[in-house]
């Protein structure tokens, strides 16, 4: 790993320089995104169409296109040097990462009850983006970041902490919530009651946007900034898509009940 890193960049230096270039470059690819999205839906899922490219298995799109944000952190920080991996809150933040894609590849796709093919296009962005931001988090954080003595007990790290708990929390269970919406060979769509699905109706959204953010806030730089950024962006329009299509579809949908933020929004 280290060799082909040698290959790829002249200096340490350099690469701190494209890090920073490809955080920046998030950015604006968040807003082209939300430019995009102001016209059309993100393509997967119940907005899935034949227009983004054949129909790829829902379980196999999940578990292929999440697992090299686990894969490539994972390989990172096992076969090439990182200069920072000994210092505590790049462990922890490089551990919350891992985390959660090792929930999101290898758990949470062989959980999923039914659900609609991912079109080929959908399944392909996600892949290329998983790469691109595993090494983009990973390699700064397990090589270049570095943290002030007792970063931990600073009050960024543990609010940001605490933040990606709860949001890491929100997630998992209202995805076990929406899990279990239909009894075996239903195919229908349910109103999803319970936990924070009493408040808003993208609480799987929310949980996401709250982990990353709290993230951003413990990991304190452009890089993890542009991630919780990009997925602000797309997960905003996600839930607010829900939220009208919910209302449209169903006449005794919860009208107190939010898009995104509970009682805001």
């Amino acid at each position: 790993m280290d060799a082909i890193h040698k290959t790829l960049f002249l200096s340490e230096e350099q690469e701190v320089y494209v890090l920073v270039c490809l955080s920046y470059l998030m950015m604006v690819m968040g807003f082209i995104t939300f430019v995009t999205l102001l016209y059309e839906h993100v393509p997967y899922g119940r907005y899935a169409s034949s227009r983004y490219g054949f129909p790829v298995n829902v379980k196999l799109a999940w578990f292929v296109q999440e697992l090299p944000a686990f894969l490539v952190p994972l390989s990172l920080v096992l076969w090439s040097h990182c200069a920072k991996i000994t210092h505590l809150p790049n462990q922890l933040l490089l551990l919350m990462f891992i985390f959660h894609y090792l929930q999101r590849s290898l758990i949470y796709p062989f959980l999923i009850r039914g659900g609609k093919s991912t079109p080929l296009i959908s399944f392909v962005l996600a892949f290329v983006f998983c790469i691109y931001n595993g090494y983009l988090q990973a390699r700064y954080l397990s090589h270049y970041a570095d943290y002030p003595p007792g970063w931990v007990t600073h009050p960024c790290f543990i609010i940001g902490s605490c933040m990606w708990f709860l949001g890491c929390i929100i997630n998992i269970h209202s995805d076990h919530i929406l899990r279990n919406l239909r009894k075996p060979g239903e195919t229908d769509y349910k109103i999803p009651r319970g936990g924070l699905f009493e408040y808003v109706s993208g609480a799987n959204f929310f949980g996401e946007i709250v982990e990353w953010s709290g993230f951003a806030l413990a990991a304190h730089s452009v890089h993890s900034a542009a991630f919780a950024l990009f997925t602000l962006i797309v997960l905003c329009n996600r839930g607010v898509a829900h939220h009208k299509w919910y209302l449209t579809k169903f006449e005794d949908y919860p009208k107190s009940r939010k898009a995104l933020i509970p009682f805001v929004f």
